[in-house]
């Protein structure tokens, strides 16, 4: 069982009491990243936890990182709505990975799905596989899919944590431990930026984290079905996501600014 420890910047205040997220977001967002700097992330979970008083959301996608954080969440029994993007074409395996977690923690994991007009618009005009024919083609399937249900997912949220390495693409290098996102008017947390996969891997087995079936069979991230093969030696591991587009960040979506 993880237990806290004490450090300053984990027990103060981050921001001077009359300040407010909604005065400055910004700065709020500025101090947790600066706070969370020292912190492991567990500590750093809570902490935004206890200094944040609006609802956080944590998009679980069933991958490594995100197993870790749901287990470190489950731990400490912290109040963060937990919710996945179930685009209808994710593998069995992650499907019984999510049965299997909820057993293990005894927690539901809240389901969002796509809007059932638009998905029905996109294959009518599509087909079932047209995000083969074009990236153009590809954002628009993974718009429906994920996006938009995404928004859905963090309406009316203060902050939304995520799974995301600095390690895993040149985009999500530049990302933050915690930065204000305009587009989408919340404070958007990475817990596990700083984390290599090997360290997650390390702290999933040390802590017997269920992972999913196809992380032994070469799937290092894994995403719907139709768009997720198994990676070769020495491949990073986001080629394995939508491996027959040429070039770009290997993103659905999710990650990318919103236009405000």
């Amino acid at each position: 069982m993880f237990r806290e420890t004490s450090h300053p910047a984990f027990e103060a205040s981050l921001v001077p009491a009359d300040s407010s997220p909604s005065s400055d977001p910004v700065a709020k967002a500025r101090a947790l990243a600066q706070a969370m700097a020292p912190l492991t992330p567990p500590q750093r979970l809570a902490l935004l936890r206890r200094e944040l008083d609006g609802r956080l959301v944590f998009t679980h996608g069933f991958g490594i990182e995100g197993q870790l954080l749901f287990h470190w969440i489950c731990e400490q029994n912290l109040a963060i709505d937990v919710v996945t993007l179930d685009t209808g074409r994710l593998f069995p395996e992650t499907y019984e990975l999510w049965e299997k977690t909820e057993a293990r923690y005894g927690r539901r994991i809240r389901a969002i799905y796509p809007d059932g007009a638009a998905l029905e618009r996109l294959v009518a005009r599509d087909g079932m596989f047209g995000f083969y024919d074009s990236v153009e083609a590809r954002h628009a399937c993974c718009g429906v899919r994920k996006v938009k249900p995404l928004e859905e997912a963090l309406s009316g949220a203060q902050a939304w944590l995520t799974g995301v390495r600095a390690d895993q693409t040149d985009t999500r290098h530049a990302a933050s431990l915690a930065d204000f996102e305009h587009g989408r008017g919340l404070i958007k947390v990475n817990p596990l930026l700083d984390w290599t996969r090997a360290r997650v891997l390390a702290e999933v087995a040390a802590h017997d984290v269920p992972i999913n079936a196809l992380h032994a069979k070469g799937f290092a991230s894994i995403g719907c079905e139709p768009c997720t093969r198994a990676i070769k030696p020495g491949e990073s591991e986001r080629n394995g996501r939508w491996w027959w587009e040429q070039g770009g960040s290997r993103e659905c979506g999710l990650h990318l600014p919103k236009a405000g």
